[in-house]
Protein backbone atom coordinates (compact mmCIF):
# COMPACT_ATOMS: atom_id res chain seq x y z
CA UNK A 1 0.00 0.00 0.00
CA UNK A 2 1.31 3.44 -0.96
CA UNK A 3 0.97 6.26 1.51
CA UNK A 4 2.96 9.16 2.87
CA UNK A 5 4.20 8.73 6.41
CA UNK A 6 5.89 12.12 6.66
CA UNK A 7 5.70 15.31 4.63
CA UNK A 8 8.04 18.29 5.06
CA UNK A 9 7.41 21.54 3.18
CA UNK A 10 9.59 24.64 3.00
CA UNK A 11 8.83 27.94 1.23
CA UNK A 12 5.73 26.86 -0.68
CA UNK A 13 3.36 29.84 -1.05
CA UNK A 14 2.69 31.12 2.50
CA UNK A 15 4.18 28.04 4.16
CA UNK A 16 7.57 28.88 5.66
CA UNK A 17 8.25 25.43 7.09
CA UNK A 18 5.97 22.66 8.31
CA UNK A 19 6.36 18.96 9.09
CA UNK A 20 3.43 16.55 9.13
CA UNK A 21 3.39 12.97 10.41
CA UNK A 22 0.49 11.56 8.44
CA UNK A 23 -2.07 8.87 9.17
CA UNK A 24 -2.27 6.02 6.68
CA UNK A 25 -6.04 6.54 6.26
CA UNK A 26 -7.67 9.91 6.95
CA UNK A 27 -5.93 13.26 7.37
CA UNK A 28 -8.16 16.32 7.79
CA UNK A 29 -6.42 19.64 7.17
CA UNK A 30 -8.60 22.59 8.16
CA UNK A 31 -8.32 26.35 8.41
CA UNK A 32 -9.76 29.56 7.03
CA UNK A 33 -9.37 30.45 3.37
CA UNK A 34 -5.82 31.56 2.64
CA UNK A 35 -4.37 29.77 5.66
CA UNK A 36 -2.21 27.43 3.55
CA UNK A 37 -4.15 24.18 3.73
CA UNK A 38 -4.45 23.80 -0.05
CA UNK A 39 -0.73 24.57 -0.37
CA UNK A 40 -0.04 21.36 1.56
CA UNK A 41 -1.92 19.37 -1.07
CA UNK A 42 -0.13 21.30 -3.81
CA UNK A 43 3.24 20.41 -2.32
CA UNK A 44 2.34 16.71 -2.13
CA UNK A 45 1.15 16.77 -5.74
CA UNK A 46 4.25 18.66 -6.87
CA UNK A 47 6.46 16.03 -5.29
CA UNK A 48 4.49 13.14 -6.79
CA UNK A 49 4.11 14.29 -10.40
CA UNK A 50 6.23 17.42 -10.85
CA UNK A 51 3.52 20.05 -11.09
CA UNK A 52 0.84 21.77 -9.07
CA UNK A 53 -2.82 20.98 -9.72
CA UNK A 54 -3.58 24.72 -9.52
CA UNK A 55 -0.96 26.31 -11.77
CA UNK A 56 1.35 25.28 -14.60
CA UNK A 57 4.12 27.60 -13.37
CA UNK A 58 6.05 25.89 -10.58
CA UNK A 59 8.05 29.04 -9.90
CA UNK A 60 4.91 30.80 -8.64
CA UNK A 61 4.73 28.31 -5.76
CA UNK A 62 7.97 29.65 -4.27
CA UNK A 63 7.23 31.86 -1.28
CA UNK A 64 7.59 35.59 -1.74
CA UNK A 65 11.12 36.84 -0.95
CA UNK A 66 12.45 33.25 -1.06
CA UNK A 67 14.77 31.88 -3.74
CA UNK A 68 13.55 28.28 -3.76
CA UNK A 69 11.26 25.64 -2.33
CA UNK A 70 11.79 22.17 -0.88
CA UNK A 71 9.39 19.26 -0.46
CA UNK A 72 10.45 16.03 1.21
CA UNK A 73 8.50 12.87 2.01
CA UNK A 74 8.93 9.44 3.52
CA UNK A 75 6.64 6.67 2.31
CA UNK A 76 5.24 3.38 3.48
CA UNK A 77 7.64 1.66 1.08
CA UNK A 78 10.54 3.09 3.13
CA UNK A 79 11.35 5.41 0.25
CA UNK A 80 12.65 8.94 0.75
CA UNK A 81 11.73 11.45 -1.94
CA UNK A 82 13.04 15.01 -2.08
CA UNK A 83 12.46 17.91 -4.44
CA UNK A 84 14.15 21.31 -4.61
CA UNK A 85 13.29 24.08 -7.05
CA UNK A 86 14.89 27.52 -7.24
CA UNK A 87 14.06 30.60 -9.27
CA UNK A 88 17.26 30.28 -11.28
CA UNK A 89 17.76 26.53 -11.66
CA UNK A 90 15.79 23.54 -12.81
CA UNK A 91 14.31 21.20 -10.24
CA UNK A 92 16.34 18.51 -8.50
CA UNK A 93 14.37 15.37 -7.73
CA UNK A 94 15.85 12.57 -5.66
CA UNK A 95 14.49 9.11 -4.91
CA UNK A 96 16.41 7.37 -2.14
CA UNK A 97 19.34 9.77 -2.69
CA UNK A 98 19.50 9.03 -6.45
CA UNK A 99 18.99 12.00 -8.77
CA UNK A 100 16.04 11.43 -11.14
CA UNK A 101 15.92 12.68 -14.72
CA UNK A 102 12.11 12.63 -14.76
CA UNK A 103 9.12 11.75 -12.59
CA UNK A 104 8.39 8.29 -14.02
CA UNK A 105 9.63 6.28 -11.02
CA UNK A 106 8.33 8.69 -8.38
CA UNK A 107 4.89 8.90 -9.99
CA UNK A 108 4.57 5.12 -9.85
CA UNK A 109 5.56 5.08 -6.19
CA UNK A 110 3.07 7.85 -5.36
CA UNK A 111 -0.11 7.26 -7.41
CA UNK A 112 -1.85 10.53 -6.53
CA UNK A 113 -5.43 11.44 -7.41
CA UNK A 114 -6.83 14.97 -6.99
CA UNK A 115 -10.42 15.90 -6.33
CA UNK A 116 -10.98 19.66 -6.38
CA UNK A 117 -13.05 22.28 -8.19
CA UNK A 118 -11.03 21.82 -11.39
CA UNK A 119 -11.76 18.09 -11.42
CA UNK A 120 -15.21 18.87 -12.75
CA UNK A 121 -13.61 19.99 -16.01
CA UNK A 122 -13.61 16.26 -16.79
CA UNK A 123 -17.17 16.86 -17.99
CA UNK A 124 -17.16 20.57 -18.78
CA UNK A 125 -13.81 20.72 -20.52
CA UNK A 126 -12.63 19.42 -23.85
CA UNK A 127 -11.25 15.96 -24.67
CA UNK A 128 -7.78 16.76 -23.30
CA UNK A 129 -8.92 16.47 -19.65
CA UNK A 130 -10.61 13.12 -20.25
CA UNK A 131 -7.63 11.88 -22.26
CA UNK A 132 -5.30 12.78 -19.38
CA UNK A 133 -7.63 10.97 -16.98
CA UNK A 134 -7.58 7.84 -19.14
CA UNK A 135 -3.82 7.98 -19.67
CA UNK A 136 -3.16 8.29 -15.91
CA UNK A 137 -4.69 4.86 -15.50
CA UNK A 138 -2.93 3.31 -18.48
CA UNK A 139 0.45 4.72 -17.37
CA UNK A 140 0.19 2.94 -14.04
CA UNK A 141 -0.80 -0.46 -15.42
CA UNK A 142 1.31 -0.68 -18.59
CA UNK A 143 4.88 0.57 -18.32
CA UNK A 144 5.52 0.57 -22.09
CA UNK A 145 2.63 2.98 -22.64
CA UNK A 146 4.59 6.12 -21.81
CA UNK A 147 7.23 5.33 -24.45
CA UNK A 148 4.57 4.76 -27.11
CA UNK A 149 2.62 7.85 -26.04
CA UNK A 150 5.75 10.01 -26.30
CA UNK A 151 6.42 8.57 -29.74
CA UNK A 152 2.96 9.55 -31.00
CA UNK A 153 3.40 13.04 -29.58
CA UNK A 154 6.74 13.44 -31.37
CA UNK A 155 5.33 12.13 -34.65
CA UNK A 156 2.30 14.43 -34.57
CA UNK A 157 4.50 17.43 -33.77
CA UNK A 158 6.86 16.71 -36.67
CA UNK A 159 3.99 16.03 -39.08
CA UNK A 160 2.41 19.35 -38.09
CA UNK A 161 5.68 21.18 -38.79
CA UNK A 162 5.80 19.65 -42.28
CA UNK A 163 2.15 20.53 -42.90
CA UNK A 164 2.88 24.19 -42.17
CA UNK A 165 5.84 24.32 -44.56
CA UNK A 166 5.65 26.35 -47.77
CA UNK A 167 6.08 23.16 -49.78
CA UNK A 168 4.90 19.72 -48.68
CA UNK A 169 7.76 17.23 -48.34
CA UNK A 170 5.79 14.06 -49.06
CA UNK A 171 8.70 11.67 -48.49
CA UNK A 172 9.34 13.07 -45.00
CA UNK A 173 5.62 13.13 -44.30
CA UNK A 174 5.36 9.43 -45.15
CA UNK A 175 8.17 8.60 -42.72
CA UNK A 176 6.47 10.34 -39.80
CA UNK A 177 3.04 8.98 -40.73
CA UNK A 178 4.34 5.41 -40.77
CA UNK A 179 5.92 5.84 -37.34
CA UNK A 180 2.79 7.56 -36.04
CA UNK A 181 0.58 4.69 -37.19
CA UNK A 182 2.84 2.13 -35.52
CA UNK A 183 2.84 3.95 -32.17
CA UNK A 184 -0.84 4.87 -32.45
CA UNK A 185 -1.83 1.22 -32.72
CA UNK A 186 -0.03 0.44 -29.44
CA UNK A 187 -1.44 3.49 -27.64
CA UNK A 188 -4.96 2.67 -28.79
CA UNK A 189 -4.66 -0.98 -27.77
CA UNK A 190 -3.44 -0.04 -24.29
CA UNK A 191 -6.18 2.56 -23.81
CA UNK A 192 -8.88 0.23 -25.05
CA UNK A 193 -7.77 -2.61 -22.78
CA UNK A 194 -7.75 -0.30 -19.77
CA UNK A 195 -11.12 1.25 -20.63
CA UNK A 196 -12.78 -2.16 -20.95
CA UNK A 197 -11.73 -2.90 -17.36
CA UNK A 198 -12.58 0.58 -16.09
CA UNK A 199 -16.11 0.99 -17.45
CA UNK A 200 -17.84 -1.73 -15.36
CA UNK A 201 -16.05 -0.53 -12.21
CA UNK A 202 -17.27 3.01 -12.84
CA UNK A 203 -20.82 1.79 -13.47
CA UNK A 204 -20.83 -0.06 -10.15
CA UNK A 205 -19.47 2.93 -8.20
CA UNK A 206 -21.80 5.45 -9.83
CA UNK A 207 -24.85 3.28 -9.19
CA UNK A 208 -23.93 3.06 -5.51
CA UNK A 209 -23.79 6.87 -5.19
CA UNK A 210 -27.10 7.81 -6.85
CA UNK A 211 -30.71 6.84 -6.26
CA UNK A 212 -32.85 4.69 -8.56
CA UNK A 213 -34.35 7.70 -10.34
CA UNK A 214 -30.99 8.97 -11.63
CA UNK A 215 -30.31 8.88 -15.36
CA UNK A 216 -28.14 5.90 -16.34
CA UNK A 217 -24.71 6.99 -17.51
CA UNK A 218 -22.82 5.36 -20.37
CA UNK A 219 -19.14 5.76 -21.18
CA UNK A 220 -17.71 5.27 -24.66
CA UNK A 221 -14.06 5.26 -25.65
CA UNK A 222 -13.29 7.17 -28.87
CA UNK A 223 -9.87 6.27 -30.23
CA UNK A 224 -9.32 9.51 -32.17
CA UNK A 225 -10.21 8.39 -35.70
CA UNK A 226 -13.33 6.66 -37.14
CA UNK A 227 -13.93 2.99 -36.48
CA UNK A 228 -13.38 0.75 -39.46
CA UNK A 229 -10.99 3.19 -41.13
CA UNK A 230 -7.24 2.87 -41.47
CA UNK A 231 -5.31 5.67 -39.79
CA UNK A 232 -2.63 5.40 -42.46
CA UNK A 233 -5.18 5.88 -45.25
CA UNK A 234 -6.82 8.77 -43.41
CA UNK A 235 -3.55 10.60 -42.87
CA UNK A 236 -2.70 10.26 -46.54
CA UNK A 237 -6.16 11.28 -47.76
CA UNK A 238 -6.51 14.24 -45.39
CA UNK A 239 -3.15 15.92 -45.99
CA UNK A 240 -4.58 18.93 -47.80
CA UNK A 241 -7.30 19.45 -45.21
CA UNK A 242 -4.75 19.10 -42.42
CA UNK A 243 -2.57 21.68 -44.18
CA UNK A 244 -5.48 24.14 -44.11
CA UNK A 245 -5.95 23.52 -40.38
CA UNK A 246 -2.21 23.46 -39.76
CA UNK A 247 -2.63 20.38 -37.56
CA UNK A 248 -3.22 16.63 -37.72
CA UNK A 249 -6.95 15.98 -37.28
CA UNK A 250 -6.87 12.19 -36.82
CA UNK A 251 -4.88 10.11 -34.37
CA UNK A 252 -4.60 9.05 -30.73
CA UNK A 253 -3.97 12.68 -29.71
CA UNK A 254 -7.68 13.23 -30.49
CA UNK A 255 -8.95 10.39 -28.30
CA UNK A 256 -11.78 10.99 -25.85
CA UNK A 257 -14.13 9.38 -23.36
CA UNK A 258 -17.71 10.21 -24.32
CA UNK A 259 -19.99 10.54 -21.28
CA UNK A 260 -23.63 9.98 -22.20
CA UNK A 261 -26.96 10.12 -20.40
CA UNK A 262 -29.10 8.15 -22.83
CA UNK A 263 -28.45 9.55 -26.30
CA UNK A 264 -27.36 12.97 -25.04
CA UNK A 265 -24.14 14.31 -23.58
CA UNK A 266 -24.27 14.02 -19.79
CA UNK A 267 -23.21 17.66 -19.41
CA UNK A 268 -26.45 18.71 -21.16
CA UNK A 269 -28.72 16.56 -18.98
CA UNK A 270 -27.33 16.39 -15.46
CA UNK A 271 -27.64 19.10 -12.83
CA UNK A 272 -24.49 20.70 -11.46
CA UNK A 273 -24.69 18.53 -8.35
CA UNK A 274 -25.19 15.34 -10.38
CA UNK A 275 -22.20 16.21 -12.55
CA UNK A 276 -20.01 16.51 -9.46
CA UNK A 277 -21.14 13.12 -8.16
CA UNK A 278 -20.37 11.60 -11.57
CA UNK A 279 -16.84 13.02 -11.55
CA UNK A 280 -16.29 11.71 -8.02
CA UNK A 281 -17.43 8.28 -9.22
CA UNK A 282 -14.88 8.43 -12.06
CA UNK A 283 -12.06 9.24 -9.64
CA UNK A 284 -13.10 6.59 -7.12
CA UNK A 285 -13.47 3.94 -9.82
CA UNK A 286 -9.99 4.68 -11.09
CA UNK A 287 -8.59 4.15 -7.60
CA UNK A 288 -10.43 0.84 -7.24
CA UNK A 289 -9.17 -0.42 -10.60
CA UNK A 290 -5.65 0.73 -9.78
CA UNK A 291 -5.65 -1.44 -6.67
CA UNK A 292 -7.12 -4.40 -8.57
CA UNK A 293 -4.58 -4.32 -11.39
CA UNK A 294 -1.45 -2.94 -9.71
CA UNK A 295 -2.10 -4.23 -6.17
CA UNK A 296 -1.49 -0.79 -4.73
CA UNK A 297 -3.70 2.01 -3.45
CA UNK A 298 -4.01 5.61 -4.59
CA UNK A 299 -3.39 8.63 -2.41
CA UNK A 300 -6.35 11.01 -2.67
CA UNK A 301 -5.86 14.76 -2.30
CA UNK A 302 -9.34 16.20 -1.71
CA UNK A 303 -9.55 19.99 -1.65
CA UNK A 304 -12.55 21.69 -0.01
CA UNK A 305 -15.20 19.07 -0.81
CA UNK A 306 -17.84 20.81 1.37
CA UNK A 307 -17.89 23.79 -1.01
CA UNK A 308 -18.55 21.47 -3.96
CA UNK A 309 -21.12 18.98 -2.62
CA UNK A 310 -24.18 19.06 -0.39
CA UNK A 311 -24.12 17.16 2.89
CA UNK A 312 -25.84 14.01 1.60
CA UNK A 313 -23.55 13.53 -1.40
CA UNK A 314 -20.47 14.59 0.55
CA UNK A 315 -21.18 11.99 3.23
CA UNK A 316 -21.79 9.25 0.65
CA UNK A 317 -18.60 9.98 -1.27
CA UNK A 318 -16.38 10.32 1.80
CA UNK A 319 -17.80 7.07 3.17
CA UNK A 320 -16.98 5.22 -0.05
CA UNK A 321 -13.48 6.72 -0.18
CA UNK A 322 -12.75 5.87 3.45
CA UNK A 323 -13.82 2.27 2.87
CA UNK A 324 -11.22 2.00 0.10
CA UNK A 325 -8.65 1.98 2.93
CA UNK A 326 -6.44 4.33 0.95
CA UNK A 327 -4.79 7.47 2.27
CA UNK A 328 -6.91 10.62 2.20
CA UNK A 329 -5.63 14.17 2.64
CA UNK A 330 -8.80 16.26 2.91
CA UNK A 331 -8.99 20.03 3.36
CA UNK A 332 -11.92 22.05 4.66
CA UNK A 333 -12.71 25.35 6.36
CA UNK A 334 -14.97 23.87 9.04
CA UNK A 335 -13.63 20.72 10.70
CA UNK A 336 -17.13 19.47 11.51
CA UNK A 337 -18.07 19.45 7.80
CA UNK A 338 -15.81 16.42 7.37
CA UNK A 339 -15.89 14.92 10.86
CA UNK A 340 -19.70 14.75 10.86
CA UNK A 341 -19.54 12.69 7.67
CA UNK A 342 -16.92 10.31 9.08
CA UNK A 343 -17.52 10.43 12.82
CA UNK A 344 -16.97 6.67 13.04
CA UNK A 345 -13.50 6.89 11.44
CA UNK A 346 -11.09 5.47 13.99
CA UNK A 347 -7.94 5.98 11.91
CA UNK A 348 -7.52 9.70 11.39
CA UNK A 349 -5.42 12.73 12.21
CA UNK A 350 -6.36 16.40 12.13
CA UNK A 351 -4.16 19.40 11.37
CA UNK A 352 -5.16 23.00 11.98
CA UNK A 353 -3.43 25.40 9.59
CA UNK A 354 -3.12 29.07 10.42
CA UNK A 355 -0.99 31.53 8.44
CA UNK A 356 1.06 28.77 6.88
CA UNK A 357 1.85 26.94 10.12
CA UNK A 358 0.35 23.97 11.96
CA UNK A 359 -1.23 25.05 15.25
CA UNK A 360 -2.61 22.93 18.11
Amino acid sequence: MSFLTRLEITSVRNIEEIKLDLNSRLNIIYGINGSGKTSILEAAHLLAVGRSFRTAKTSTLISEAKTGLTVFAETSHQSRIGLTKTNREKHKLKLDSELQGNWDSVARKLPVQVLDSKSFLLLEGGPKARRMFLDWGVFHVKHSFLRDWRSTKKCVANRNILLKGSQLDVSQLEVWEAELCSSAAKVHAARQEYFQKFEPVFRRVYTSLVDDTADPIFLEYWRGWPEGESLSALLSAERERDRRYGATQNGPHRADILVKAGDRNAIDVLSRGQQKVLVCALKIAQGILHETVVDDKCIYLVDDLPSELDLKNRASILEVMYKLRCQLLVTCVDLSSIQNCLNHAAEKRTFHVERGTITP
